[in-house]
């Protein structure tokens, strides 16, 4: 298994909805969410080795390799499990950078995945967890791989099986910056809790849209064409904006309609990560090679 070269998807995921219940003494705000993956992503290419070093390409301008997400994940599981094995990681990145469908929380759950089976670490899902959550707080739900409905302040999860529609995302020309939404005056903090059941049966929101919409012209923009068509809303804190549609063909037709200038894609949601998939793939693989 060392030395082979392996392939590994880092999918995009979705809040379908995200609702502000609160917020603690120290800042942190109380939410209701839920994530659902996409059958699109990134992906990475993994050759474990023995030399103890982790190296990764392409590297990102402006961002020094100890401060890569996906380099710290790696060396964060090498300490966790006392492991002595290194390897060389290659990135092909087509996720936007602060789109708010979780690239960066996405790639270090992969690298966290698959170095556990290929270096044989046998840390579990909590444990790859735990560690992941000190990288990212979304880095937890890529990790366990089912979508999941989030409390707390995103760090309490339960399995749920939204029905599995599909998206068409756009994201605008836009990075956005989590902190000055969650620190806005006007963002609505005092949504009721509710239990997954009652939430799944209504109509899907995020309380940070109004505010992204006002503060961002080119999402406010997006999202009110897309309306035209279908039932849409903001990811996360943005910028990525998705439409809702029952088939592919539906989104795909939307989609030929955006003017040429604009970055989107059309991908199926779903509530098994294909990370998951794939580890499991290769667990096979592993066992009839015994």
């Amino acid at each position: 298994m060392i030395t082979e070269t392996t392939h590994w998807p880092s999918p995009a995921k979705l809040n379908l909805f995200l609702y502000i219940t609160g917020r603690r003494e120290n800042g942190y705000h109380e939410l209701q969410t839920l994530f659902q993956f996409l059958d699109h992503g990134d992906s990475l290419s993994i050759t474990a080795n023995s030399s103890g070093e982790i190296t990764l390409t392409p590297g990102i301008p402006g961002v020094a390799l100890e401060d890569n997400l996906i380099w710290k994940a790696a060396r964060a599981l090498q300490e966790a499990a006392n492991c002595t094995f290194g390897a060389d990681i290659q990135l092909n990145k087509i996720l936007p950078m602060g789109g708010g469908i979780g690239g960066g929380s996405s790639n270090a759950a992969t690298v966290l995945v698959a170095l556990n089976h290929l270096w044989q670490t046998g840390l579990s899902d909590d444990e790859l967890a735990s560690i992941g959550l000190h990288l990212g707080a979304d880095v937890p739900v890529f990790v366990r791989g089912f979508a999941a409905f989030a409390e707390g302040v995103g760090e309490q999860l339960t399995q749920a099986s939204p029905s599995e529609k599909w998206y068409l995302v756009v994201r605008p020309n836009v990075s956005i910056a989590t902190v000055d939404i969650f620190t806005h005056p006007k963002l609505t903090r005092n949504t009721p809790k509710r239990d997954l059941t009652t939430l799944l049966n209504h109509d899907y929101g995020n309380d940070c849209e109004k505010i992204v919409r006002m503060l961002y012209q080119e999402v406010d923009k997006q999202l009110s064409w897309l309306l035209q068509y279908a039932p849409s809303r903001l990811t996360g804190t943005g910028s990525c904006v998705f439409a809702e549609f029952s088939s592919e063909n539906e989104a795909k037709t939307i989609y030929q309609k955006l003017p040429d200038n604009v970055s989107a894609f059309v991908a199926k949601g779903r509530n098994i990560s294909p990370l998951h998939e794939t580890l499991a793939k290769y667990r096979l693989a592993h066992t009839q090679s015994i």
